[in-house]
């Protein structure tokens, strides 16, 4: 067996990073992303990266303050496929955690899909609770490249932060 330790540090994403987060959804959510980014200059939302020391995100996900009254809204959490089961996620979780008390807030909020209860596992393991449920949908690239609506529903979770 043959062990790895890669260190990573969380930082602000930038836009040159876009280019290298392919893998974290299509060319239509990266351009999400690029809009997310102006709303990060404007102080709405925190959109962190995790990169090693190459710099390249190997993780990505943001924080909205605007979404919920009193607390962070975590969102667009991503880990790269080959990376995940790392504590790679934890580490992002922690560190956008860690924004939304600096900005005084002491509630994190986020949603899950249904589908992937891998997810869900992690942010239970992270003392996030289910407190409700609600359909959501957003348009995608199909394999085709023609673009699709994507409906899902997704559990809401909460963890109280202080």
């Amino acid at each position: 067996m043959v062990k790895v330790e890669l260190r990573l540090s969380v930082r602000d994403l930038v836009p040159a990073d876009l280019e290298h987060c392919g893998w974290s959804g299509s060319d239509q959510h990266l351009a999400r992303v690029a809009r997310e980014l102006e709303r990060a200059r404007l102080g709405e939302v925190d959109y962190l990266a995790v990169c090693p020391p190459t710099g390249i995100p190997v993780a990505k996900g943001g924080v909205d303050y605007r979404a919920e009254e009193g607390a962070g809204t975590l969102w667009q959490l991503a880990v790269h496929p080959a990376l995940q089961s790392c504590g790679i996620g934890t580490l992002l979780v922690e560190a956008a955690e860690r924004r939304i008390r600096e900005r005084g807030l002491r509630r994190a909020e986020l949603g899950v899909e249904e589908c992937n209860p891998r997810a869900r596992a992690l942010y239970e393991r992270l003392g996030y609770v289910a407190f409700d449920r609600r359909p959501d949908s957003w348009d995608e690239t199909a394999p085709d490249g023609s673009s699709r609506r994507y409906e899902t529903v997704c559990t809401l979770m909460r963890k109280d932060l202080s």
